[in-house]
């Protein structure tokens, strides 16, 4: 894929960060293959850039996404998944998110509906507009709590929490999420953009890339082990820390009072 011919988001890199925009307003951001084809490509682009610390994704206009258009919808009602090809690293929609080496944040600005709030969950952070509105939607189209979200959102919101999204679809505000545990950190309105990208921005100057890559990996794998299992991975992962030239840098900038110079990650600056 040319990412110079992206059809329906937009990517821009402004090192640290890169900006992933769903570009469909008109139709609510909602997406079809295209879309989840160019977010992908997009992310993997980031990934392999150095300048990026870390990813935003966001929606153009008054939505952040409404999930799978209406016309992909009826094609999914008509034609049910085949589940032998769904590969095995990654069974659920947007579920490689979890997999990426660098922080990629959802910027919430408006409507997060069906597959947009998947892809919400995804993300490693939710940032919520004031105007943000969070609803599951499963349950109004005769589906269920599809794409893992059964097992993501009560480790978010708690069981009974979940359970209500689920069962009520009902309209979560951008406060609301917050105070659920949905969401991180609520914006003021118009700026969940700037504060996502200043939020990454901010852990550019401060924090080793690899310790976030490493931190990211610990947190998600550890959702399923046991604490014993959990600690002793933490030593494993600790020990290659103390081995590594970001420890020497990170205490050498703590000495020497300055900002640290750690190594990104990445293969190639576009």
């Amino acid at each position: 894929m040319n990412p110079k011919t992206y059809s329906e988001i937009e990517y821009l890199v402004d090192d640290p960060v890169a900006v992933i925009t769903i570009n469909r307003p008109s139709r609510m951001n909602a997406f079809t293959p295209v879309t989840m084809k160019e977010v992908h490509h997009a992310l993997e682009r980031s990934m392999e850039d150095r300048r990026v610390v870390g990813t935003v994704i966001t929606g153009a206009g008054k939505a952040f996404c409404v999930g799978l258009d209406t016309i992909s919808l009826a094609e999914a009602a008509s034609q049910p998944p085949d589940l032998s090809t769904m590969p095995p690293d990654h069974p659920a929609m947007f579920s490689y998110i979890r997999d990426l080496p660098k922080p990629v944040i959802a910027a919430v600005n408006g409507m997060c509906a069906g597959g947009g709030f998947v892809l919400a969950l995804m993300c490693d952070l939710r940032f919520a507009a004031e105007e943000a509105v969070f609803t599951t939607v499963f349950a109004k189209r005769g589906l269920i709590a599809e794409h893992a979200t059964s097992w993501l959102l009560p480790r978010l919101v708690g069981t009974g929490q979940a359970l209500d999204l689920l069962w009520s679809s009902k309209h979560v505000s951008g406060s609301e999420a917050v105070e659920i545990g949905l969401a991180e950190r609520l914006a003021p309105s118009g700026q969940v953009r700037e504060m996502a990208v200043s939020y990454i921005k901010d852990l550019s100057e401060a924090v080793s890339p690899r310790s976030l890559k490493v931190s990211k990996e610990l947190v998600n794998a550890h959702w399923s082990t046991s604490f014993g299992e959990a600690a002793k991975d933490g030593h494993w992962a600790m020990a290659l820390s103390l081995k590594d030239p970001d420890f020497s840098e990170g205490v050498s900038s703590f000495i020497e009072r300055r900002a640290p110079r750690f190594e990104r990650i990445g293969e190639q600056s576009e």
